[in-house]
């Protein structure tokens, strides 16, 4: 039997997700909160980041799903022992990713070291080479000739299956459109492909069948193959990749959580209660925001390292030295970036102060409370949601920043910024080493990208100037 393990990280992870199903099924039975969320889905361009924002949140998922697998049966007492390295479900799906690894550099797709090294030849005489690879490229008898030919093959094979897998889904959809309107699958179908559902169904099943062949590809070369080379220890670069999403979605997401209360509360109340609360409040975030974010951050882990140095038997594994030092800094990140969300709604909740319904309410005797939670809060969660997908995209890049600056999640964590950090002295090797530079990037800017566009359409539909406009 494994053991599971649940990191803190990983309990916020799914109280996170939780949360957000239970928004979904309110915001569903509440009209002013359903409507701006059906015209976000309705866009193109949204529903497409949609898609590639979830294929990310999957990732994360899986990576979550921690555990440890039993040792060998040692035969003493029946005790089972386990091993001290921590796996996730992703650890265990990706397989020859995580499995092969090289001596040291190898190019994306290359079938030999990115170095010469001395080979002893059979005769004992020395050869100035490039050796083969122990992995990549085993399968082929002369890698010279037969590795194109091989990739070409493997790939053609991916959209093969890729075809029918993206009929299947269409077909599915079709169904449960024509079935849902009467007007039969064929209709369905035509509407589909013509672009006239109510849903952007063409742009969905479009990107996901890209998602479906990247994942064809990466099953049939990435076993056979480093997809995108190798690092300095031989370990798969695009493994890392894969890896570094959890990183980037706890730093953007854990960060928001913590931010929230401190930005609402105090943002609210300030502009509510005006007077020496307001001022106290505007004394606190200016002088939040007069210390310099990074050396406040620097300080705050470096007294985490001192911390856990001082304590090592709190933390049985290096995975877990490693989580709570990614929270801390979610921590540090959050009570250092709420002070612009809580100007907003200080400014929102100053002017909605003076609205009719709030004055009525105040004559009626209603509670501050229940005006405040009644009244004022809805009115303001437009701001306070724009806010937040804006912010994720910021949040992923300071994390980038950060580690890159050394103050960062630990080194041990697989993260973009790590990933861009280490790639600093291989971009001054000769030969130059760019594919971990190039890998971390294209990750980054699909995620970001997927989030900016994603969040200019939430901003679009929930803004209410915007939507008269």
């Amino acid at each position: 039997m494994i053991k599971p393990v649940i990191l803190w990280t990983d309990a916020l992870v799914f109280l996170l997700v939780a949360v957000v199903l239970v928004f979904m099924v309110y915001a569903r039975g509440k009209p002013h909160l359903r409507a701006p969320w059906q015209r976000v889905l309705r866009g193109r361009i949204a529903a497409g980041s949609l898609v590639v924002l979830l294929a990310f949140v999957a990732m994360g998922m899986l990576d979550s799903l921690h555990f440890r697998l039993p040792l060998a049966d040692s035969g003493k007492g029946g005790e089972t022992h386990y091993a001290v390295e921590v796996l996730s479900v992703l650890d265990i799906l990706v397989g020859p990713l995580r499995t092969q690894v090289e001596k040291t550099y190898s190019a994306p797709f290359a079938t030999h070291l990115y170095t010469r090294e001395n080979i002893e030849q059979p005769d004992g005489s020395l050869l100035r080479d490039y050796p083969r690879l122990e992995y990549a490229g085993r399968h082929l008898a002369d890698p010279a000739r037969e590795r194109r030919a091989d990739i070409l093959k493997r790939g053609a094979t991916a959209i093969v299956q890729t075809v029918p897998a993206v009929a299947l889904l269409l077909l599915a959809v079709a169904f449960l459109l024509g079935r849902r309107t009467g007007r039969g699958i064929r209709a369905a179908l035509r509407d589909i492909l013509q672009g006239r559902t109510e849903l952007p169904w063409r742009v969905i099943l479009g990107m996901l069948g890209l998602l479906l062949l990247l994942l064809f590809l990466v099953v049939h070369l990435g076993s056979v193959y480093h997809i995108l080379g190798t690092d300095k220890v031989g370990q798969d670069v695009l493994y890392q990749s894969l890896k570094s999403i959890r990183t980037g979605l706890l730093i953007g997401t854990l960060t928001t959580l913590v931010m929230l209360p401190f930005a609402v509360f105090l943002g609210i109340l300030a502009g509510y209660a005006r007077g020496w609360i307001d001022d106290v409040v505007q004394y606190i975030y200016t002088t939040l925001n007069s210390i310099p974010h990074v050396l406040l951050i620097a300080a705050a882990i470096l007294m985490l390292q001192v911390y856990i140095a001082n304590h090592p038997d709190m933390f049985e594994t290096t995975v877990e030295r490693a989580d709570i030092r990614l929270l801390f800094l979610c921590i540090i990140l959050g009570i250092t970036s709420w002070t612009g969300l809580c100007r907003l709604l200080r400014g929102e909740s100053l002017k909605l102060r003076e609205a009719e319904y709030i004055q009525a309410a105040m004559a009626f005797g209603v509670s501050h409370g229940r005006i405040i939670t009644r009244h004022l809060l809805p009115n303001v969660m437009h701001v306070v949601l724009i806010t937040v997908v804006l912010d994720f995209s910021g949040l992923v890049l300071a994390e980038a920043v950060l580690s890159y600056v050394g103050v960062g999640v630990d080194p041990t964590t697989n993260s973009w910024g790590n990933m861009i950090n280490g790639a600093r002295l291989e971009m001054a090797r000769e030969p130059v080493v760019w594919w971990s530079l190039l890998s971390a990037f294209l990750f980054m800017f699909t995620l970001v990208l997927a989030a900016n566009l994603f969040s200019d359409a939430v901003r679009d539909a929930f803004d209410p100037r915007l939507r008269e406009r």
